[in-house]
């Protein structure tokens, strides 16, 4: 069972998730996508909780906390890329506007994730991990929405591959779940962006934690 705490936090989340969804009806895009460098992860967590995929957490905080950290890294590819490459750079590509509004509140909702599990793992007892410095590697709106098809990709996979560490958590594995599903869209409104098919596959692959990582660790400045 899941404790009286735990549950006082789930029922934020819960209730953040589901406002959200509301929100972002008909829409058809809404945020959240995992993806973050081991150091990281290792440095901001506990110090007795290696990131192995034999034990990639040791507590619920530890998943939240990975959850976050990989939200920080979103919300700051979203904010400070949109604010580089500007609407003309989209639109420059071939694309209404609209699009680069959709874009925009793919990054408010990225900022939203941050707030939320920021919140919940302060209300468990646990330190939130921080926000890093990155580098992502694109030099224009084009390589923004490769890379950002890329972390999205990613981030879907992750979710599925961190989801069993919540197994004895139900609540919290349904919510988890719940943000799952909105990053699956995201990935296909950004694959779409891309000229890619937004379902290739009938099974979606899984990524382990330490795979998650490792994918993304280019990406985090030392």
């Amino acid at each position: 069972m899941i404790s009286t705490q735990n549950e006082r936090a789930l029922q934020q989340l819960l209730t953040s998730t589901m406002n959200r969804r509301r929100m972002l009806a008909g829409m058809g895009i809404a945020g959240g996508a995992l993806v973050a460098s081991r150091g990281l992860v290792v440095a901001q967590m506990a110090e007795s909780t290696p990131v192995t995929d034999e034990m990639p957490f040791g507590s619920v905080v530890d998943v939240l906390n990975y959850a976050l950290t990989l939200e920080h890294l979103e919300h700051a590819f979203y904010r400070d890329g949109l604010a580089m490459i500007g609407e003309a750079g989209i639109t420059g590509l071939g694309f209404q506007s609209s699009v680069f509004a959709s874009l925009g509140m793919i990054r408010d909702h990225e900022a939203a994730h941050v707030e939320t599990l920021t919140s919940v793992v302060t209300q468990l007892g646990g330190e939130p991990v921080v926000e890093a410095t990155y580098d992502f590697g694109y030099a224009d709106a084009a390589g923004f929405l490769e890379v950002a098809q890329a972390l999205e990709d990613t981030g879907v996979s992750a979710y599925q591959g961190a989801a069993q560490y919540l197994i004895d958590e139900d609540d919290l594995l349904t919510a988890a779940l719940t943000i799952h599903g909105v990053e699956a869209r995201h990935a296909s409104y950004l694959a779409l962006l891309n000229g890619v098919s937004p379902f290739p596959e009938a099974v979606n692959p899984t990524l382990t934690p330490v795979e998650v990582l490792d994918i993304a660790t280019p990406f985090i400045v030392p």
